[in-house]
């Protein structure tokens, strides 16, 4: 399931990361790599804010699209 479609206060393991290889290499520099924990705080607007790796980082839904929890 796409981190898009989780619901708030959910803690999931990070099964995939898709999209193009730039895509990637950036999701993994905020910390969105296969294994990680990540649990979504808050939606608004189609912004997301996760916290994962003890941070929080707001991602666009388009990203969020490419995560597979």
């Amino acid at each position: 399931m796409p981190l898009s479609m989780v619901h708030m206060g959910e803690r999931n393991i990070i099964k995939k990361v898709g999209g193009k290889e730039e895509t990637r290499k950036f999701l993994e520099n905020l910390g969105f790599v296969v294994g990680s924990t990540v649990t979504v705080i808050s939606q608004a607007g189609g912004n997301i804010i996760v916290n994962i790796k003890e941070s929080r980082v707001a991602i666009g839904k388009d990203m969020a699209n490419r995560i597979i929890v």
